[in-house]
C-alpha cells in the first residue's frame, strides 16, 4: 500500500458529472463531505443512480437529499485485475455494494478501505468517509470503511 492520503493512486481519471449535469448535485456536495440521493418529489421514492425521470411514478420533480453516509453490506468483490493502467501493481482491492438504511435502501458501490486480504461481512454496517482530491479541478470520492 502507497503512503499517499489516497486510497485510490493518482492517474485515474477524474470522475466528473455528464454534460448535462445530471450528478453534478452529488459530486459538489461531496466536496462538502455531504452524501445526497435523489428522492421523487411527487411519491418520495429514493434511487440511486441519479436519473431525470422517478423509475416509480415517472415523474420529473426529482431532487436531492442529503443523507447519512453509513449503511449496510450488501454485496461485495475482492478484485486481483486492474481496470485501470494506473491501478496496476496496487494488488487487490474490494468494492463493495452499500445498501443506504437512511434513503430507502438503495445502493451504491464503492471501495472497502483497509487491508484487501480482510474478511467482508454481508450486512456489516459501513461508515462514508470522504477522500478529497486536489488538482486544477478538486474532487471528492466517497470511500467506505467497517463502522466502529
Amino acid at each position: 500500500m502507497s503512503t499517499s492520503p489516497h486510497y485510490l493512486p493518482a492517474g485515474l481519471p477524474r470522475p466528473t458529472a455528464e454534460n448535462d449535469g445530471l450528478s453534478k448535485p452529488y459530486w459538489d456536495a461531496l466536496r462538502g463531505e455531504q452524501l445526497l440521493v435523489q428522492r421523487c418529489g411527487e411519491c418520495q421514492t429514493w434511487q440511486w443512480g441519479p436519473e431525470w425521470i422517478c423509475h416509480q411514478c415517472l415523474s420529473f420533480n426529482m431532487t436531492w437529499q442529503a443523507v447519512e453516509a453509513q449503511g449496510r453490506i450488501y454485496s461485495w468483490e475482492r478484485s486481483h485485475h486492474p481496470v485501470h493502467p494506473a491501478l496496476k501493481g496496487r494488488g487487490a482491492y474490494i468494492a463493495i455494494l452499500v445498501e443506504l438504511p437512511h434513503a430507502g435502501q438503495v445502493r451504491m458501490l464503492g471501495n472497502l478501505l483497509g487491508d484487501a486480504s480482510q474478511e467482508v461481512i454481508i450486512g456489516a454496517e459501513v461508515t462514508g468517509e470522504y477522500e478529497h482530491h486536489g488538482g486544477e479541478v478538486p474532487y471528492t470520492l466517497l470511500q467506505w470503511r467497517y463502522a466502529s
